[in-house]
């Protein structure tokens, strides 16, 4: 049986965080005119150059934080992770995310099983596909070769998949293209499908269980268009050639018409929100080719090692999730931003929606007990410039305490100029400027010092001290991209283990699940069904009803 978390609240570290943040007043102009301070609050893992250093903490609330992960246990729970213990404990399964990217002369058996040569094993059959598809030896029914792959997913199977692709569009092969599905919604289908040419598409089926509701119900809509499309060629021969499966359930992708032997699988140890780097990205991997997948897994890697044996001070995925504590339990933010500056992430803040909140957004304990303090935060962001013209406004001058993380890279995909500006450079210019202006503000002097009138002053004052971590790497490559998700996902760890929380089941999105099932018939006009809805449910689908046209 695994053994009950620890109650951080009841650590002496957690009373002295609490001691640390009543009547704690930041000053990050005096921090920041320390080149000392600085020095020891950036840090670097792997490609990645994350600087700390306009974050509200002091060299006390540090000894503090490093404190908590000795006295919850991090390193054992992080080894137990790692050596494939079952800490999912209301699945009862191994967390083995970082043993898809382990490389092939690595050693792990978990459960009788030889992880890492089952994880190659899949890992060449994808790329072996992914070859015949790039190479156009794989051809759809009317012997052209394939142009669009689309992935039918939902969740996990389709917020890594689609947002890694957005990231590494610049190492698309040319003439291929990816689109994805993943919203039940029928538009998502129509829009996606919308200019298509079925005898040169391809759908990616991706659900473990082959049952997802969603995921099925798009994946029908879609052979329906592929053979209306085809008319006049053998439906299943058409369906073969056209349909490929991410999946375990083989007797049902055969039931839909999809070769068993076109099936890549993966296994209960991956959690939908931490397959990107498994079978589910098997898009990707057609799209950037092999060799560049490999880099991602490698870069994921490297922030794994990084994690797992970098001392406390200088690890950065402890060190980022010991700030997300800070900023929760004891200065009460109650959201964090993530602000890309590089349109191909602009997918990224989504991602990291569900990968966070549905890790960490718990009301109980792994041991089933409540939980003793706030857990998780709401994620949220927008690619820079674009977010500093809509949402900025409320972190320099709101209410509410937003830490934000800024991410930038210095070599652009494309380096364009505008007359004789490098327009980068002017990009740039607006990442470093909006951590400036949020750590430092601008005072009543200041402000009057401008010529403003009196009447205007307050409100063109900024209180400043709004905290700030700043990562930066030379260029979104395919093993940088794979360091961002690996660091993210072990933040997220690092909180969960804090909390006490099993931050890999996700029961919160089954109910809805099992609701609509029951209110399907109500909505399709069963009379005795609407009858037992309650009477706002039963209102809502009476205007449905009346106002549905068929």
């Amino acid at each position: 049986m695994t053994q009950g978390p620890v109650d951080a609240t009841r650590t002496e570290a957690w009373a002295r965080l609490a001691s640390l943040a009543d009547g704690f007043t930041p000053d990050l102009r005096r921090a920041l005119a320390d080149d000392e301070w600085v020095e020891r609050s950036t840090v670097a893992a792997a490609d990645l150059h994350v600087d700390l250093s306009k974050n509200l903490v002091t060299p006390e609330i540090w000894k503090a934080l490093h404190a908590l992960v000795d006295e919850v246990g991090l390193d054992a729970r992080r080894e137990a992770m790692f050596r494939g213990d079952h800490i999912n404990v209301t699945e009862d399964r191994a967390v083995l995310h970082t043993a898809l990217r382990l490389p092939s002369e690595a050693e792990l058996e978990v459960d009788g099983q030889d992880v890492v040569a089952d994880v190659h094993d899949v890992l060449h059959r994808v790329y072996d596909f992914a070859e015949q598809v790039r190479s156009g030896e794989w051809t759809g029914v009317t012997g052209e070769r394939i142009a669009t792959v689309v992935n039918i997913g939902i969740g996990g199977s389709d917020l890594g998949p689609v947002m890694a692709y957005e990231a590494l569009a610049p190492y698309v092969q040319d003439g291929l293209e990816c689109r994805f599905i993943s919203n039940i919604d029928p538009t998502d289908a129509a829009q996606t499908l919308a200019g298509l040419d079925p005898a040169t598409t391809l759908f990616i089926v991706s659900s473990k269980t082959f049952g997802t509701l969603e995921t099925l119900t798009n994946a029908r809509l879609c052979k329906a268009w592929l053979l209306e499309g085809l008319a006049g060629h053998d439906d299943g021969e058409a369906v073969a050639q056209h349909f490929v499966a991410v999946s375990t359930a083989l007797d049902k992708v055969a039931d839909f018409g999809i070769d068993p032997d076109n099936a890549f699988g993966f296994w209960d140890w991956v959690g939908g929100r931490y397959s990107m780097d498994s079978a589910i990205g098997t898009s990707l991997v057609v799209a950037i080719g092999p060799d560049r997948f490999a880099e991602l897994l490698e870069g994921m890697n490297a922030m794994d090692e990084h994690f797992r044996t970098a001392p406390t001070e200088h690890n950065v995925p402890v060190l980022m999730g010991l700030l997300n504590v800070w900023y929760t339990n004891f200065l009460d933010a109650q959201t964090h931003a993530v602000l890309p500056y590089a349109q191909q992430l602009h997918r990224f803040p989504a991602y990291l929606q569900q990968l966070t909140m549905e890790s960490n957004g718990k009301g109980v304990r792994w041991d089933g007990t409540p939980v003793t303090s706030d857990t998780g935060e709401v994620f949220w962001g927008e690619p820079g410039t674009n977010g500093q013209h809509a949402f900025y406004q409320l972190i320099h001058q709101g209410t509410r305490l937003v830490p934000a993380d800024f991410i930038a890279v210095a070599r652009p995909a494309y380096p364009l100029v505008d007359g004789e500006a490098d327009v980068h450079e002017l990009f740039l210019a607006n990442f470093f400027a909006q951590t400036k202006a949020l750590a430092f503000g601008k005072t009543a002097d200041e402000v009057r010092s401008e010529g403003t009138a009196e009447h205007l002053v307050s409100a063109r004052v900024f209180t400043g001290n709004r905290p700030t971590t700043s990562i930066m790497a030379p260029e979104l490559t395919p093993s940088v991209l794979g360091q961002l998700v690996a660091l993210y996902e072990h933040i997220t760890f690092v909180q969960g283990v804090v909390w006490g929380i099993d931050s890999f089941d996700q029961w919160g999105v089954e109910l809805g699940k099992q609701l609509a099932q029951q209110v399907t018939p109500a909505v399709a006009g069963d009379a005795e069904a609407l009858a037992d809805q309650d009477a706002s449910t039963r209102s809502l689908i009476d205007y449905y009803r009346r106002h549905r046209t068929r």
